[in-house]
């Protein structure tokens, strides 16, 4: 899930105008494509929300899979860890998705916190394998897991081993999301999420006005985690100083 966020912050960088978006950097992949987004938990899809919009937007039919409803994490809801919790979860993630567009939001179901067990006895590998396989592209996190969630990382870790372990005619496109170096500076929420170098970041997604307010609107359904003023102006903030028009990815091979 995406933590630390500062409401203050993030508040003065949403009055910010946007940055120019790197007239440089490449296009973004044709479309239509299968593209899957493997996440860990409701909320994680925020941090390349508006490519997601963009992708739906431009006929690509895009699937969410979070491994877990986020159960453990309960954010600003006030609600006890548990079943309750992962419930409304899953109901902000259907929210988040129809939002963005996407075609299908699918649940694995596994506990929050709990991915090294399904590592181990390999339950998540069994269940993501049939998803990647019907996918041109795959979205995750990169090795980081952005501040070095587990749950996060061991998304990462298995939908790369799956695969890697595909032959080149059928293996899918993966790219992992990144924050450009330097690009959090004026976040100090962020400080302890990680930055990759721009030269590794040589894939990206451009998207419009329309997609980046699809993306607004997808973090204003996760009433649960963040209040009011901090879902109001997340979307503004990433695009002034993260995004600047465009997400960026890493490619994995």
């Amino acid at each position: 899930m995406i933590r630390h966020m500062i409401t203050a912050g993030l508040a003065a960088l949403a009055l910010a105008p946007a940055q120019a978006q790197d007239a440089q950097a490449p296009t973004p992949p044709p479309a239509p494509q299968r593209v899957l987004v493997v996440l860990a938990h409701p909320d994680d899809e925020l941090t390349m929300a508006p490519a997601i919009a963009a992708m739906a937007r431009q006929g690509s039919r895009v699937r969410l899979v979070y491994a877990t409803p986020g159960d453990a994490g309960p954010g600003f809801s006030g609600l006890p860890k548990g079943e309750a919790l992962g419930a409304v979860r899953r109901g902000e993630a259907e929210c988040s998705g129809k939002t963005l567009g996407v075609a299908e939001v699918i649940h694995l179901g596994f506990g929050d916190g709990k991915l090294a067990e399904h590592v181990r006895d390999g339950s998540l590998a069994k269940a993501l394998q049939g998803h990647i396989a019907q996918a041109d592209l795959v979205l995750t996190w990169g090795p980081d897991g952005g501040y070095g969630h587990a749950d996060h990382r061991l998304a990462h870790a298995i939908t790369t081993q799956i695969a890697q372990g595909q032959r080149a005619d059928v293996r899918p496109r993966v790219l992992f999301v990144g924050l450009p170096l330097g690009s959090i500076a004026a976040l100090p929420p962020l400080a302890d999420w990680a930055e990759t170098d721009p030269a590794l970041l040589t894939a990206s997604i451009a998207y419009t006005p329309a997609d980046l307010a699809a993306a607004a609107q997808a973090t204003a359904c996760h009433v649960t985690q963040f209040d009011q003023a901090t879902r109001t102006a997340m979307a503004a903030a990433f695009d002034a100083t993260i995004w600047r028009g465009r997400v960026h990815f890493r490619p994995a091979f």
